[in-house]
């Protein structure tokens, strides 16, 4: 599996399922116990990746605007949740600014979006009815111990709506 399929499949699930995260899970897993165990491993590999890249301090303060507020669990889901928005929104805001994201999301229900945890186990699960076994170690190399940049005081509400001001008009203004 390319990266193109890889995002193919996360658009057309997304689509699919109204932006809900959990249905999109839902579908993910359908779609993905149509391939073969290696295809799945594949898309593991591409999602974990992702997962690992989304790990900046820059993010998780946008988040953190985003939510209201992110622990350390609620920004793995985040993260999750954000690859789940495809390749223009993560992209955006992972290599652009996440401060694009106040632009580059629709809409923003705070009841369903910003948690995608499910998503992140699309492809355990799917691996593991495909073969009845638990996934293999990926052999990827260890995420970063810390985020990546420069750590930002997330209760500094002035700092954050300095360094978000996109974000902070548009969900804390």
């Amino acid at each position: 599996m390319d990266e193109t399929e890889f995002w193919e499949l996360i658009d057309t699930a997304r689509e699919d399922a109204g932006g809900d995260p959990e249905e999109q899970a839902d579908l993910l897993v359908e779609r993905l116990v149509q391939l073969d165990p290696e295809s799945v491993l594949d898309f593991a590999r591409h999602f974990e990746s992702r997962y690992h890249r989304a790990y900046t301090w820059d993010l998780w303060g946008a988040a953190w605007v985003l939510l209201d507020g992110a622990s350390d669990d609620a920004f793995d889901f985040f993260r999750c949740w954000l690859i789940g928005q495809g390749r223009e929104v993560f992209e955006g805001a992972l290599h652009n600014d996440p401060d694009m994201l106040a632009e580059l999301l629709d809409d923003f229900d705070e009841e369903i979006d910003g948690d995608g945890e499910e998503l992140g186990y699309a492809a355990d699960e799917a691996y593991e009815q495909l073969t009845g076994t638990v996934a293999p170690d990926l052999d990827l190399p260890p995420g970063p111990a810390e985020p990546e940049g420069t750590p930002i005081d997330f209760e500094n509400e002035a700092q954050l709506a300095e360094r978000y001001p996109r974000l902070w008009s548009r969900f804390r203004g």
